[in-house]
């Protein structure tokens, strides 16, 4: 069973630092982040949102089919705020403002598209994101640490959106990475929501590795507080 790590847990929650390689949904294998959370607290862990396989970070389970639904209601009608860490290759221009786009999703190859007109499936994509530090990479390229908050939570959103602005994610090979000596570059470092529950607000911080990329960084610059950020 992979390592996992409790940040949060209540009678109704947890919330844990899941690792790359490692599947928010449950799987035949045992080896996803429900399970694993469940070993940890004795008890039938429910994913109500989900981080791409190869993303690190924070992940918010349920404990019981109540505190699911709830949830699951608060992740859907985008009332929990996201922030991530991404290493890009090259530095965005401006270094800081939104990237809003239509998706579509293309289930057959498991990869997200930019349309630019409406059609049967595409979705509205948006986010913010601020320059927080600049790097160079082992090939010698620019490389920039930027940090994102999520405001549609779409399939591959981060990954798609940069990539399309020629600023693929380091490690990210479906996006068109060519500093593949990593694995993807993105890394979920804050969740809030209020509780349904309880009525408390709920704000749980992860810190991604000091591995490469990440270690190209001043770690001051590498983990910004969620207020750094819009």
């Amino acid at each position: 069973m992979p390592d996992i790590k409790a940040l949060y847990t209540d009678r109704d929650i947890i919330i844990v630092e899941k690792q790359p390689g490692m599947s928010s949904e449950i799987d035949d294998n045992e080896t996803d982040a429900p399970t694993a959370a469940g070993k940890l607290c004795g008890c039938t862990c429910y994913p109500v949102h989900r981080l791409d396989k190869g993303t690190g970070g924070v992940l918010v389970l349920a404990k019981n089919e109540r505190a699911a639904a709830m949830l699951s209601a608060v992740f859907s009608q985008h009332k929990a705020e996201k922030h991530y860490l991404a290493v890009v290759s090259g530095t965005p221009d401006p270094t800081k403002g939104e990237m809003r786009d239509l998706l579509f999703h293309d289930r057959r190859c498991n990869k997200s598209f930019i349309v630019r007109r409406a059609r049967r499936g595409a979705k509205e994509a948006l986010l913010e994101y601020s320059l927080q530090s600049t790097a160079t990479s082992r090939s010698g390229a620019p490389i920039s640490l930027v940090s994102v908050r999520l405001h549609t939570g779409r399939t591959h959103q981060i990954r798609v959106q940069f990539a399309s602005r020629k600023l693929p994610l380091l490690g990210d090979r479906k996006y068109g990475s060519r500093e593949n000596d990593c694995k993807t570059a993105l890394w979920c470092n804050d969740i809030s929501f209020i509780h349904q529950l309880n009525g408390s607000r709920i704000e749980v911080h992860s810190s991604p590795p000091q591995t490469y990329p990440w270690s190209c960084f001043d770690s001051t610059a590498s983990y910004p507080d969620s207020e750094l950020i819009y």
